[in-house]
C-alpha cells in the first residue's frame, strides 16, 4: 500500500535523528531552557527579523492551539474562525475545552477575508445586548488552509489592518506552514508573519520533524507569563531539547524549505495527472495538498493500492479525495499513481 493520506505518515528526516543521537547521553537543563533551544531560538528570531520575539516549543499542533488561545483570550471571549478551520473541524472540542467559543464564518475555500471578520466584529458591538453575548477577541487563520489554498500576503495585511484596527489578536496556525512558503504564489514569509501577526507556529511535525511546533509570539502583552500556561496546559516538555535540536537541524542550510519543495513538486506531478484525465479539482491549491474529484468506481480501484482521504461527496456518483505528500514522498510513489491515473 502507498500511502497518499498525510504528510506525517513517516519518522524524521536523517539529519534530525542524528543529531538526536549525537547528543543522546548528553546532560542538559529540561523544560526547554538548554542550550540547543536557545539556539534554535535565535535561528527563528533571525529568520523572522524579529529580536524580540518570545519563542516556545510545543509537541504537537493542537497543543499549541488550544494553549496560546486559553492564555490570550480572557473567559468571556471567542476566536473568529472559518467553519472548516482545523480548530473547528479536527481538535475535538479542545478549544471549547478551554471555555473559549469559535465563532465561524463560512468560506467557500477555507479561506475567510477582512470583510468578514469587520461583519462579525461590528455585528457584536452594534448589538445593544452585546454584553449576554461570547466577545469576538481573536482571529484564527492557518497557512495554508485544510483545503491546501494560500493567504497571498496582500489578503493577510488586510485581515491585519482590521484585526488592529479592532483590537482582534491575529494567530496564524503553520502546522503546513513550510509548504505555503515554497508555494507558487505570492505568500508571507517569515518576517511578515512576524510582522502582521500576534502570533504564529512553524510546524515540525508535517515537514520533516519526528515532532514538534515552535511557536513565535510578536506581541509582548500576549507573551507575559506564556510559560505558566504551557505548564498549566501539560505542554512543557521535560526533555525540551528533543524538540530544540530538531528546529535547529530543519532551519540550517534551508532543509526546512527544501524538504517543503519536494512535498510541492510532487503534489504538482499528482495535480497534473489528474487535471490532463479531465478531471476537476475541489480547490485550487498550490501546496502538497490536491483535492481531484472522482467517479466513486475510480475511487474504489485506486484504493486497492493508494490509502488517501474521501474529503466530500459531490453527488451520486462522485467524490472528491485528498491526495497528500510529504517532504519524502518517492517519485517512484508518485510515479505509480501517475500510472493508475
Amino acid at each position: 500500500m502507498i500511502r497518499f493520506e498525510s504528510d506525517y505518515s513517516e519518522g524524521a528526516h536523517q539529519s534530525i535523528l542524528d543529531r538526536l543521537i549525537a547528543t543522546n547521553n548528553e546532560q542538559t537543563s529540561g523544560y526547554s531552557e538548554d542550550k540547543y533551544c536557545e539556539n534554535a531560538r535565535k535561528i527563528i528570531r533571525s529568520l523572522c527579523n524579529k529580536p524580540d520575539a518570545s519563542v516556545h516549543f510545543f509537541v504537537g499542533g493542537t497543543q499549541t492551539n488550544l494553549t496560546f488561545i486559553a492564555s490570550a483570550l480572557k473567559p468571556y471571549q471567542g476566536v473568529i474562525a472559518a467553519i472548516s478551520g482545523h480548530i473547528n473541524t479536527h481538535e475535538t472540542g479542545a478549544i471549547e475545552a478551554t471555555g473559549h467559543r469559535i465563532i465561524t464564518t463560512e468560506c467557500s475555500d477555507g479561506k475567510i477575508n477582512a470583510q468578514q471578520i469587520e461583519n462579525i466584529w461590528q455585528e457584536h458591538w452594534q448589538d445593544p445586548t452585546h454584553e449576554h453575548i461570547v466577545q469576538p477577541a481573536m482571529v484564527y487563520i492557518s497557512q495554508p488552509t485544510e483545503c491546501g489554498t494560500v493567504y497571498t500576503l496582500s489578503e493577510l495585511e488586510s485581515i491585519s489592518s482590521v484585526c488592529k484596527r479592532n483590537n482582534l489578536l491575529l494567530y496564524v496556525d503553520g502546522a503546513r506552514l513550510s509548504y505555503s512558503l515554497v508555494a507558487d504564489v505570492l505568500a508571507p514569509d517569515l518576517t511578515d508573519l512576524a510582522r502582521l501577526c500576534d502570533a504564529f507556529y512553524i510546524g515540525g511535525t508535517k515537514t520533516g520533524a519526528l515532532f514538534g511546533e515552535a511557536l513565535v509570539i510578536s506581541n509582548p502583552e500576549v507573551a507575559r507569563d506564556f510559560r505558566y500556561m504551557i505548564k498549566r496546559q501539560g505542554g512543557l516538555l521535560a526533555k525540551g531539547r528533543l524538540l530544540g535540536l530538531q528546529f535547529e537541524a530543519l532551519l540550517s542550510d534551508n532543509l526546512y524549505l527544501q524538504l517543503a519543495d519536494h512535498a510541492v513538486k510532487q503534489a504538482m506531478r499528482i495535480r497534473q495527472a489528474f487535471t490532463s484525465a479531465g478531471y476537476e479539482l475541489l480547490f485550487d491549491s498550490p501546496t502538497n495538498q490536491q483535492f481531484p474529484i472522482l467517479p466513486d468506481e475510480m475511487i474504489e480501484r485506486l484504493a486497492d493500492n493508494f490509502a488517501f482521504h474521501r474529503w466530500q461527496k459531490m453527488n451520486a456518483r462522485f467524490t472528491a479525495v485528498r491526495f497528500c505528500t510529504s517532504w519524502t514522498t518517492p517519485s517512484e510513489h508518485v510515479d505509480q499513481l501517475i500510472r493508475s491515473i
